[in-house]
């Protein structure tokens, strides 16, 4: 039976205890089509491709309802070896790799290039042995298809989680069979070059008759590279448009189901005073964080100040934050409040009133099998001593006042869940990312650092969590600094943004010097040369 359809899915629907999270959604896809699903977390996206691909997490929970059809013949995929089998692909938001092994071994894993023995012909294929220079060679012409310029013998333990996500998204397209893949938010942890640079890859890949379902909250990149458009909003499919048809607004109108404003803070009006005092002073501070080492940063944030840190992957930007925390080993010196400090003790950092939100929520910012309400606590009550409450002299966990901090923090970042006691590993992405906010804003700070802060997250959401820390800024007085991929988001909240290049501080601009500016520093020219620039303008 022959289709004009590589997918169609038809009339899904999905309960999970008694919840209905997807009612009568039908999607399609043509070869050689990208295809955008949208929505809010919690939308339902990442369900329905769990349907497609067979994950357990489906099939133990009673199944689905509906069709799944590959090439127009009816599918019973119930694990991902058989999505593979009909030639499906899934690049996962959150990375399914294997930090020990090189990033060839990853890229072929479970798919390793074999060689014959002596011994295998006679006792059979169980003897053959790994050909390694195979492996390499093949894995070498992925990634150069993709113009990525890795290694394929560096371990992926070492690499920035930009990298990362190249070899998730190499380790798909090595596939010989592949027909047709998914991808989560695939330039989430990209620069704006170098998501331009993947999409790019995917759109001649696409032309060579391989479809992609393009899962994204980055509605330009929707609205440049892909063809259809599908939006769910609360599980239910209210958008079925081709991509031309659709404005960016537009579609976050459809998602939110009600007009997005665009943030755009007015930074010549609220820019911090220039006689204030440092709350940080770095000085030839340099970070040894594999894939992203800082090697002589010098700049100083004033109190009251939103600074924006940005640059692309692998420069050094993530290590700073990471770096003061205590996370990784450090050199130079770091003053907080005019007070050097001895940054490997992260107490003493975090007596200092300093909070820290991770870029990486999932394994260094969470604990995946507890509760919300729990998460939200931990810090404040293993630092400030914050919900504790005494009874005959011995100090007890106030489980009650948790609960109820818990409750509103929930209700103001709209935190999408089924109450304080759900375990965070069953969140989406943005959720957990909400979390993490959450519990950093618990320790009252007076100087929060946000890495990636709205890293997979929808427009919706972005801007409500963006408009919280410019409101902690505004009026509790916190110094934030920014750490982000996305220039854009950088520059429209922050007073200035220091631009990272091969491990140093290329420039700090304010947030509204113009664009080339920023592109000059970006692509390694030196602060002189950009003033150059600017004078010839």
């Amino acid at each position: 039976m022959s289709s004009k359809y590589i997918l169609e899915m038809n009339h899904i629907e999905k309960e999970f205890f008694g919840n209905k999270v997807l009612k009568d959604v039908s999607i399609k896809v043509k070869p050689g089509e990208i295809v955008a699903l949208i929505g809010e977390n919690g939308a339902g996206k990442s369900t329905i491709m769990n349907i497609l691909f067979g994950m357990p997490a489906i099939h133990q929970t009673g199944g689905f309802k509906g069709e799944v059809l590959i090439d127009g013949e009816k599918v019973n995929i119930k694990s991902p070896i058989e999505a593979m089998k009909y030639g499906i692909g899934m690049v996962h938001q959150e990375f399914m790799l294997i930090d020990g092994y090189d990033v060839a071994e990853n890229i072929k894993l479970n798919r390793e290039n074999l060689k014959n023995t002596p011994l295998s012909l006679l006792f059979g294929k169980r003897m053959n042995l790994v050909d390694q220079k195979t492996m390499h060679e093949e894995s070498r012409a992925t990634l150069d298809s993709l113009g990525i310029e890795l290694s394929d013998q560096t371990r992926v333990g070492s690499l920035p989680v930009g990298y990362k996500q190249f070899v998730e998204i190499a380790r798909e397209l090595d596939k010989k069979n592949i027909k047709l893949i998914v991808l989560d938010e695939p330039t989430a942890v990209l620069t704006e070059k170098e998501a331009e640079q993947f999409l790019e890859c995917v759109k001649k890949v696409a032309e060579k008759g391989i479809a992609f379902i393009f899962i994204s909250h980055k509605l330009d990149e929707v609205k440049r590279y892909t063809h259809h458009t599908f939006v769910l909003r609360d599980g239910e499919m209210v958008g079925d448009y081709d991509t031309a048809e659709l404005s960016t607004i537009k579609m976050s109108e459809l998602m939110v189901g009600r007009k997005v404003e665009i943030l755009n803070r007015d930074i010549t009006e609220e820019s911090a005073d220039e006689n204030q005092k440092a709350c940080l002073e770095l000085e030839h501070f340099g970070v040894s964080m594999p894939g992203e080492v800082a090697r002589d940063i010098t700049f100083s944030v004033k109190k009251g100040e939103i600074f924006g840190i940005g640059g692309l992957a692998g420069h050094g930007k993530i290590s700073i934050a990471n770096g003061i925390m205590g996370l990784y080993p450090s050199k130079g010196s770091v003053k907080i409040h005019g007070k050097t400090m001895d940054v490997a003790k992260t107490s003493d950092t975090l007596n200092e009133g300093i909070a820290f939100v991770s870029e990486d929520r999932r394994g260094v910012g969470l604990m995946l099998d507890e509760s919300i309400e729990l998460n939200i606590s931990i810090a404040a009550l293993k630092t400030k001593n914050r919900f504790i409450t005494k009874k005959f002299g011995i100090s007890f966990y106030d489980k009650k006042g948790a609960i109820e901090y818990a409750k509103k923090m929930i209700e103001e970042l709209d935190i999408r869940c089924t109450g304080y006691a759900q375990p965070v590993k069953s969140l989406s992405g943005g959720n957990q990312q909400k979390v993490c906010i959450a519990r950093a804003l618990t320790l009252e700070p007076d100087i929060l650092f946000v890495s990636e802060p709205t890293r997979g997250i929808d427009i919706g959401a972005k801007k409500m969590i963006l408009d919280s820390l410019l409101k902690l800024n505004k009026e509790k007085g916190v110094t934030v600094i920014i750490t982000s991929s996305e220039l854009a988001e950088l520059r429209s909240v922050c007073n200035r943004i220091a631009i990272i290049t091969e491990g140093k501080v290329a420039g700090i601009l304010r947030s509204d010097e113009d664009d080339y500016k920023f592109g000059l520093l970006m692509s390694g020219s030196k602060v002189e040369d950009a003033k150059k620039e600017a004078e010839k303008e």
